[in-house]
């Protein structure tokens, strides 16, 4: 089991941060393009699973999986969206990416007044903790094939 990539976008589409891990197919498009084509892709997933859901979504759209790999969102009131991509073996982990949030956005970026809000996220403490987080997780295989 591991760990492809994570993304953290705000409210807006802005894609605020991205880390990648064992990822092995690129894009062949820009970064750029790739955050747009993510964000437009959660967009409708998730106004489609609120429409035609027969149930009220109090969480509403969690998770879905290809053949290839398993894509775990996460979404806060305020808008910000944490996405991160794994291999199949993965069950849920809402409360991983909850984690990433609370305790490594909210407490390094957000209350950090070195930090502008609403841009790509600068801070190398940020990012150094994210990847021992993510690396220290039960499913990150650092040997991943």
């Amino acid at each position: 089991m591991t760990v492809h990539n994570l993304y953290l976008f705000d409210r807006n589409g802005v894609c605020l941060h991205y880390s990648e891990w064992h990822r092995k197919k690129q894009t062949g498009i820009p970064k750029e393009e790739e955050y747009k084509l993510m964000y437009g892709m959660l967009f409708s997933i998730r106004s489609f699973v609120s429409k035609m859901s027969p149930l009220d979504m109090k969480d509403g759209f969690l998770a879905f999986q290809t053949s290839r790999y398993k894509l775990h969102y996460y979404e806060t009131p305020t808008g910000i969206k944490v996405v991160m991509n794994t291999d199949l073996g993965v069950g849920p982990i809402r409360d991983v990416l909850h984690h990433i949030y609370s305790a490594l956005y909210v407490e390094l970026v957000v209350k950090n007044p070195l930090c502008p809000l609403g841009q790509t996220v600068q801070s190398e403490l940020f990012r150094s903790r994210l990847d021992s987080y993510v690396r220290s997780l039960p499913f990150f295989s650092a040997r991943a094939g």
